[in-house]
């Protein structure tokens, strides 16, 4: 099985922070279960000869795997493609099971593989240590820190060994299996809080609006939200996800199939669209859409796309949690076939969407809005403190052109004193200007009269001293 078929993404709408939330195949890399396909009963599904070189066409195409949302993710898709280079290990896989490479058993086959391998792993973590402190140090250069232990900060990082930031071993395998698995476990707990988040601000935000409002358009804006609640309640019946009524509803609406021919194993073998055994949880994902489409419309006003991928994820897990039965994130033709010869396969009741549940209580609004108004005070001294700061510097900054001004003054004056007593004007630097010997300048040649200080050319004798006796002359 080849990398590229467990990343995979069906044909529907969907945005780039749901794409992010659903890559749950890549968790199979993190696992590396994708290899177990061997020892787990699968559909046999025969190969038409005719069509193999278009499907390694396929294989060979390159393909934008949805990103897991993990801040590790390239050093993760980069460590599971050069380990899968390598044949020894990759026989071990196929032989491994998932408490074995959960444990770390698997890494300790590590050191088995070829040097050509482990060179380009070392090359790998290197390159990521070199990334994250690059991040590190961009942080503390933000808010201008000094005097911090890198190493320290590095600790923080549990998907690789920061004690060894060249060599890439048993141990850092480990630490990225179980890194991964456990922050990917816990992704989708992190997702609803995120969107009970979401829906409190929401709500938040439309209560501050009304206090801006009169009492005349309050409760216009009051009306109008009770209505577009009311029209958004007012959809078909949703059917349980996984039951026989909405796979009945699958196959007959997206697939064109006589309902009354219904078969779960041709069901299954049909919406396996890589054909590897599996109903990953995208493929899950995908089955939904007819029942989404019943209550979301991106059309409507009162529809909010992001509570449609809220329930998506809802029905997703709620179908793992019957029907995965060893909870590995994948559901085999086994479990599948076992899932519907339960009582809950007949499921009658509908699907009880997000607008008939309570999201939040008062109590949690109040303790959102609390902490909002404590930030939004922290931001406002934060501001305060920042704008005092600008006046500080500007008032030094006008100071030091005060200073600068008095002091070319004072210059400008000290050098008009100076032409006045007759000396040489000074530099720049306060040096005194001497013109070189048989010069002197234009300007000033007429300025002296006859008999003035004047320099003297080369070989000239003062009157003076031609006077004096012949001894004195000898002297220096």
């Amino acid at each position: 099985m080849h990398c590229c078929q467990r990343y995979k993404i069906r044909d529907r709408p969907m945005s780039s922070d749901h794409v992010r939330w659903r890559t749950v195949l890549l968790h199979q890399c993190v696992l590396l279960l994708a290899y177990l396909v061997i020892t787990i009963d699968a559909v046999p599904i025969d190969i038409d000869k005719t069509k193999v070189k278009e499907e390694e066409h396929v294989d060979s195409a390159k393909v934008d795997n949805p990103d897991t949302g993990l801040y590790y993710d390239a050093y993760l898709r980069q460590v599971i493609d050069v380990l899968e280079t390598d044949k020894h290990f990759r026989e071990k896989l196929q032989t491994a099971d998932i408490e074995e490479i959960k444990s770390g058993k698997l890494s300790k086959e590590l050191d088995l593989v070829s040097h050509h391998v482990r060179t380009k792993l070392d090359e790998l973590k290197r390159q990521e240590v070199a990334r994250l402190r690059m991040l590190i140090k961009a942080k503390i250069d933000s808010f201008q820190d000094s005097g911090i232990d890198h190493q320290a900060l590095l600790q923080q990082f549990e998907h690789l060994n920061h004690n060894n930031p060249h060599t890439f071993e048993a141990k850092d395998l480990d630490m990225l299996i179980k890194a991964a698995t456990s922050d990917l476990e816990n992704y989708d707990k992190a997702r609803h809080e995120e969107f009970k988040q979401y829906e409190m601000m929401k709500e938040h935000e439309r209560r501050e609006y009304l206090k801006t409002l009169d009492e005349e358009k309050r409760r216009q804006e009051e009306a109008k939200y009770e209505e577009q609640k009311k029209k958004h309640a007012d959809h078909p019946k949703v059917n349980h996800p996984g039951s026989k009524d909405q796979l009945k509803e699958v196959w007959e609406e997206a697939d064109g199939l006589d309902p009354n021919d219904f078969d779960p194993k041709t069901f299954f073998k049909l919406h396996d669209v890589n054909t590897d055994g599996f109903l990953d949880e995208q493929e899950l994902e995908a089955l939904f859409t007819k029942e989404l489409e019943k209550v979301y419309d991106p059309k409507n006003e009162e529809d909010d796309m992001i509570e449609m991928e809220e329930e998506r994820l809802r029905m997703r897990e709620h179908v793992m949690n019957e029907v995965d039965i060893n909870k590995d994130r994948l559901v085999t033709l086994e479990e599948f076939l076992r899932s519907t010869e339960k009582k809950e396969f007949l499921e009658p009741d509908s699907w009880e969407t997000l607008d008939q549940q309570q999201m939040f209580t008062e109590e949690d609004l109040k303790e959102y809005e609390s902490h909002i108004s404590q930030q939004e005070n922290e931001l406002h001294l934060q501001a305060l403190e920042l704008q005092k700061k600008k006046e500080e510097l500007q008032r030094q900054q006008d100071q030091l052109q005060a200073q600068r001004q008095e002091l070319e003054q004072a210059v400008q004056q000290m050098e008009k004193k100076k032409l006045q007593q007759g000396h040489p004007p000074s530099g720049p630097n306060g040096e005194l200007k001497f013109n070189p010997p048989g010069e002197q300048p234009i300007a000033n040649v007429e300025s002296h009269p006859a008999g003035g200080v004047q320099p003297l050319s080369p070989g000239s004798i003062p009157v003076q001293d031609a006077a004096r006796p012949e001894h004195v002359q000898t002297h220096a």
